[in-house]
């Protein structure tokens, strides 16, 4: 349970001085999202950024005054309706849409865990907490795909300037209020990373779409990355051990040896295919203070499950926004994802997209992922959209680009290679069929060819011992 909330004091205060400069553009209401972490060892919430929602794209803010509804005076001559009642409107879609690219981009241990709004006390309290629980409901399922938890709502006013924290229960939508202070956070993180190498192996069976076959992959490695046990520095994980504080720690993973193999497996029933999830995944998990080493190790394993699925989303996104075209100018992903599992002749092999690192504050990074023609150039470029310029411009040289080119990749293998016997190509089942079966008459033919010879030779053989016993029993019978 959240008790209390404490904030990066040194990027929050540049952060509410911008939003109040004279030299910004004026704005009486903003919304954006609260980046950070909750705590699992602790009952406090770590913020540490504060992300604008851009403009959508009409060019329309996100967050907007909704003006009071006129009211007839009454004949006391009451209060006429003034500009100070005007309530919060948001564009709730545009924010979780927004939210949803912010959360990919996240690297383990941190997480987008609401939202701030900038607006007057006056037009806060107008606003129904219905209206400021639904855009964190959105945010959680955007982000999660579950509306479940306790997320953030952080208010600054500029009229008068304070902040105010509000704890929102996702499910039932309240909003309770909770402490807010300023700590230095985010120069006391600790920087744990690893290089996850995987190969998972499965069948496909028919009817199975794209994505399911891709997701049960992934669900494998899942329990395999659980399961693993970690070596931090060089030595093997207790609750007990001591790091150093030098950053950053290098964390391996050794898996155990699989001493069954599932029972879906173990039948080649209705089986369409076989699947190779090969690769190798860069992680990165951050550890704030009074945190535990465990957290980190858990921060990672879940850094590269969650980083697998982003890639998923890439890909099926991009073939969902691609134009319905001839084959020929079909993307890569629209042909992965348009694969028929039970049609295939020969191997079918398709890359994941790739991450590369881009820093961020205070020596921290996001991440973001190249698909085959991209450059790091795209990636700069997505930054600035979804997280925001900073003060400094960031170099190319300052990107880091610790996966391959094929840092995750699928090979699909039709039935066909997995019948004894039959090879991969572009022949029909009905030929391969009757290759496998010519292959193994001439098999049979060879075997019995050279069974026939040792049953000769060994016959020969005794023979020759008959005739060598009768002659030496002969000669000892007649003495000289």
């Amino acid at each position: 349970m959240v008790k209390a909330v404490l904030g990066d004091e040194e990027h929050l205060k540049a952060f509410e001085e911008t939003l109040a400069s004279p030299s910004s553009p004026p704005c009486q209401a903003q919304v954006g999202l609260v980046v950070g972490k909750l705590s699992s060892s602790s009952d406090r919430a770590l913020v540490y950024a504060l992300l604008p929602t851009p403009l959508t794209d009409a060019a329309a803010p996100a967050c907007s005054l909704r003006a009071a509804p006129k009211s007839k005076p009454s004949k006391g001559g009451g209060k006429a309706p003034s500009s100070s009642d005007a309530s919060l409107d948001f564009d709730v879609e545009w924010i979780a849409e927004h939210a949803r690219q912010v959360s990919r981009m996240l690297l383990g241990g941190m997480s987008v865990m609401g939202a701030y709004v900038w607006a007057s006390e006056a037009s806060f309290k107008a606003t129904s907490p219905a209206v400021l629980s639904q855009v964190i409901r959105a945010i959680c399922q955007a982000c999660y795909g579950s509306a479940s938890g306790v997320r953030l709502l952080v208010h600054i006013s500029y009229s008068p300037r304070r902040w105010a924290c509000r704890i929102c229960e996702v499910a039932s939508g309240s909003l309770r209020p909770c402490d807010f202070k300023y700590s230095k956070l985010l120069a006391s993180l600790q920087t744990f990373r690893c290089t996850y190498n995987f190969e998972i192996r499965l069948t496909s069976v028919q009817a199975e779409p794209f994505k399911k076959i891709i997701l049960k992959a992934i669900s494998h490695l899942t329990e395999e990355v659980q399961n693993a046990r970690a070596l931090v520095d060089g030595q093997l994980f207790s609750e007990e051990m001591n790091i150093s504080t030098e950053d950053p720690h290098q964390v391996d993973f050794l898996v155990p040896f699989k001493n069954a193999v599932p029972v879906e497996e173990c039948s080649l029933e209705g089986v369409a295919g076989l699947i190779r999830f090969i690769g190798s995944v860069s992680a990165l998990a951050y550890l704030g203070p009074k945190e535990s080493i465990s957290e980190a190790i858990s921060d990672l394993k879940a850094d590269i499950v969650t980083s697998l699925k982003s890639r998923l989303d890439i890909i099926l996104d991009e073939a969902d926004d691609g134009p319905a075209t001839a084959e020929v100018e079909k993307s890569p992903s629209q042909k992965a994802t348009q694969v028929i599992f039970h049609e295939l002749r020969e191997p079918y092999s398709f890359s994941f997209p790739r991450r590369v690192l881009i820093p961020w504050l205070s020596g921290t990074y996001v991440c973001d992922y190249l698909q085959q023609p991209e450059t790091a150039e795209d990636a700069v470029d997505r930054f600035k959209e979804v997280i925001g310029a900073l003060e400094t411009a960031v170099e190319r040289s300052s990107i880091l680009e610790p996966e391959s080119a094929a840092a995750a990749c699928s090979v699909l293998e039709s039935f066909w290679d997995m019948v004894p016997g039959s090879g991969s190509g572009g022949q029909g089942g009905s030929s391969k069929l009757k290759d496998s079966h010519s292959i193994q008459k001439d098999d049979s033919s060879k075997g019995q060819g050279g069974l026939n010879f040792s049953i000769v030779a060994a016959l020969i053989v005794l023979l020759v011992a008959l005739i060598a016993g009768l002659l030496f029993t002969g000669s000892a019978g007649y003495p000289i």
